[in-house]
């Protein structure tokens, strides 16, 4: 679902920012950097994160997609001069071979890393967002995570700024079976922040399900 007004100014904000840029700095250091690789952005909102990836983590190449045209339109801005290595795309995180297609992307197994930066909460579908992640990596890829959970969207404040489905929340637990059951190995690379509200973590896709890579 689409951010409100209030989500939709915040995240393009210093104060976002500068938390983004010690997401980065954290899931570097779980999961590694990416050099060269062939990555998927699911909601790229502004485009910073998307940024960051090519920047910080040294992506080859980044398909971005967003639901909200407006995002879209500032990422494009925003990522102006990365120009032949971000496509942006608007569509659904649920279904990225529909809105990668232009662009002869969201095959299976097609991308080395993908990137969450706390855009799967606001999706009723979670765990179809989830089975597409699984989908479009690799054996071997990689996902990174920051996710907001059910602990913090209960409370008071959230409640009263921002608007996210009201149903199927998970926990941080929770999200964290669901990679497992779509083999996405998580092992020890994530944690938890203020009370369990916050979940950051790098996922390895396995080679099938239940077994790991040679």
């Amino acid at each position: 679902m689409l951010m409100n007004r209030m989500e939709s100014r915040l995240i393009d904000s210093p104060p976002r920012r500068l938390v983004q840029r010690f997401e980065v700095a954290r899931l570097s250091s779980l999961g590694g950097r990416t050099p060269g690789a062939r990555v998927a952005e699911l909601g790229c909102g502004p485009g910073y994160g998307t940024k960051l990836i090519l920047d910080v983590f040294g992506a080859a190449t980044v398909d971005a997609v967003d639901l909200d045209p407006a995002m879209i339109a500032k990422a494009a801005g925003r990522l102006a001069r990365y120009q032949g290595r971000v496509n942006l795309a608007e569509g659904s995180a649920t279904d990225l071979a529909a809105a990668f297609a232009a662009f002869d992307g969201g095959q299976d197994g097609h991308y080395d890393a993908v990137f969450d930066f706390a855009v799967i909460h606001h999706i009723p579908r979670w765990r179809n967002a989830l089975a597409e992640v699984a989908r479009v990596l690799q054996p071997g890829g990689r996902f990174f995570f920051t996710e907001v959970t059910a602990a913090a969207l209960a409370r008071p404040s959230y409640q009263k700024l921002f608007d996210h489905p009201t149903e199927d929340r998970f926990t941080a637990g929770e999200f964290l079976a669901e990679l497992a059951g779509h083999g996405l190995d998580v092992g020890d690379m994530w944690r938890t922040y203020i009370g369990g509200d916050y979940l950051l973590g790098a996922a390895t896709r396995l080679t099938t399900r239940g077994e790991t890579d040679a």
